[in-house]
């Protein structure tokens, strides 16, 4: 069953790309290639000529916006990038991030009336049921509240679950072909990939979750002049209806309204580039769908512009071993340390352990040194990922699933900030940002909030630690009674004292960490860390080795 809804997932695909005049893309597919001559005899393709007959870039809009709410991201993903897109065709996929046609009012009022299981008057004040802008996978609806607050009331559309795991099985099918028959395919981890984009994409369809992540990211920059986050409404947050503040602002890509307000567009470029940094390093959590519908500009200070943020469903986090091997890994390609950049890549593990790494840091020089000292309009960061990718092949480099979120969202911030202020330098920018966050997780501020933070843990070691230390003593007191020892070697048994000695040092040497530990944190009872610290010494003499031992 499920062979067969995918497969007529996949002959509906062909069916919407032959109807839509795109042949080039089944071809290059060679997926069911033959079957686009059975499309040419059906009757809806004859009476489609008028479709067929549109620009290039309205079919290709049209298409995806008719294949749902996967296809319509990937094309505002590929939006973002109007630098590596035909002019016909970028324009037209900018459309999709928020002009995608909306579901009719009818529907809308009822999803709104379900959410809250009462009448929309009855909800809010006013509710404006045309749409105020609609994208893949939600569309948002002007409203005020009873209290007087406009509001912005955001719906998922009709169906929407459904559409994506149908897209999800079809993702998953294509990246378990390109694993199995594609030389690179273990290489780019696909199936890992999808798997990771499907927990993305699921999570959108949670508003609950989406209004969370708006809180915390709020938090995150309270009182910033550099980006604002609309106030979440909690009372009117529904798993299928969200709430948030109205936001009035020119739009990112607005840049006739920007430069006729007079806004510092050479400060909003640079405050972009280090609300980026700030959001990955500071915060780790970070707004990972950064495309131009999502971003407005407040100029009511034009000399400072801020930032104002919308749609939160996709946000990214990392582990902290892969975020400070980034930030690392960015302040060596800053320095043009480029031995340092290949060692941090053999020791995150993220090429095989018999690297040469004097090999991989000549292949990371070739690919960057050439795009130092130019501005952001002479760089591509595309371009440079995909050298990068054709070098890491000779070295079995495989891409990391975890960062995808991370690098979609750079390359998004590097096309914004092209459209912005093309003579932006990101590395100056970037830098500081990048070297006073390591000096804060490197500094004794940092160590003590780490302690700090850790304080419970260190609290159940200790009141642990005795009986675990006297069982540990006991085993080695009772050795010599155990048949085993008394049977063993005689080797084995001139062991014993050593044995005894080290594991006396071992436990000499926690006891006397933890009483440090307590003492610099200047914990209560204080005399307990003092205490431990006598024992840990004596414990350590107790165990150290004796003249004329060779042990």
């Amino acid at each position: 069953m499920k062979r067969l809804r995918l497969l007529l997932r996949l002959i509906t695909i062909h069916r919407v790309l032959v109807r839509h005049g795109l042949d080039e893309f089944i071809s290059s597919t060679h997926l069911y290639r033959p079957l686009r001559y059975l499309f040419y005899l059906s009757p809806a393709v004859w009476f489609a000529r008028s479709e067929r007959n549109k620009p290039r870039g309205v079919r290709i809009r049209e298409a995806l916006q008719e294949l749902g709410p996967i296809f319509v991201k990937f094309g505002q993903s590929l939006s973002t990038r109007q630098d590596l897109l035909p002019p016909d065709i970028g324009e037209e996929l900018a459309r999709l991030q928020d002009k995608v046609p909306p579901f009719p009012a009818e529907q809308a009022l009822e999803i709104v009336e379900q959410a809250y299981g009462q009448p929309v008057q009855e909800v809010f004040a006013e509710f404006d049921s045309e749409a105020l802008a609609a994208a893949s996978i939600a569309q948002v609806h002007r409203a005020r509240l009873q209290s007087g607050e406009d509001v912005v009331v955001k719906i998922l559309r009709p169906g929407v679950r459904e559409q994506i795991e149908q897209d999800l099985e079809v993702m998953y099918a294509i990246a378990r072909l390109a694993y199995r028959y594609w030389s690179d395919g273990w290489r780019l981890r696909p199936v890992e990939l999808v798997n990771e984009y499907e927990t993305t994409v699921l999570n959108e369809l949670d508003l609950m979750r989406e209004a969370a992540n708006a809180a915390q990211l709020g938090r995150n920059f309270k009182g910033s002049t550099q980006i604002y986050v609309p106030a979440v409404y909690w009372d009117y947050c529904k798993p299928a209806a969200m709430v948030i503040e109205y936001i009035d602002g020119i739009p990112i890509n607005d840049m006739e309204a920007l430069r006729n307000s007079g806004a510092n567009i050479r400060l909003l470029a640079e405050n972009g580039v280090e609300i980026f940094f700030t959001q990955v390093f500071r915060d780790n959590f970070f707004h990972a769908d950064m495309h131009p519908g999502n971003i407005f500009v407040d100029v009511s200070d034009p000399e400072n512009p801020r930032y104002a943020a919308i749609d939160f469903g996709i946000v990214g986090t990392l582990d902290d071993r892969d975020r400070r091997y980034l930030a690392e890994n960015f302040l060596a390609f800053f320095d043009r340390d480029y031995h340092r950049v290949a060692q941090l890549h053999l020791d995150s593990g993220w090429v095989p352990p018999q690297t040469r790494v004097a090999e991989l840091e000549s292949a990371i020089r070739t690919v960057c040194e050439p795009i130092f000292n130019k501005p952001l309009k002479d760089i591509s960061f595309g371009n440079v990922l995909l050298q990068l990718f054709q070098a890491a092949r000779q070295f079995d480099i495989e891409i990391q699933p975890q960062l995808m979120l991370l690098q979609k969202t750079l390359v998004n911030i590097e096309g914004l900030g092209r459209e912005l202020y093309p003579e932006l330098d990101l590395w100056e920018t970037g830098q500081p940002v990048l070297k006073s966050w390591m000096a804060r997780q490197s500094g004794p501020v940092a160590t003590a909030k780490r302690i700090r933070s850790d304080l419970p843990d260190i609290r159940y070691v200790l009141e642990h630690f005795p009986a675990a230390a006297r069982r540990l003593v006991d085993q080695a007191l009772e050795a010599p009674k155990n048949p085993a020892t008394v049977n063993a070697p005689a080797g084995d048994r001139d062991d014993y004292p050593h044995r005894v000695r080290r594991y006396t040092g071992m436990a000499g040497t926690a006891v006397l960490l933890s009483g440090a530990i307590l003492i610099g944190l200047a914990a209560d009872p204080q005399w307990l860390g003092r205490i431990m610290a006598v024992t840990g010494l004596l414990m350590l003499w107790m165990g150290r080795p004796r003249p004329g031992r060779n042990r």
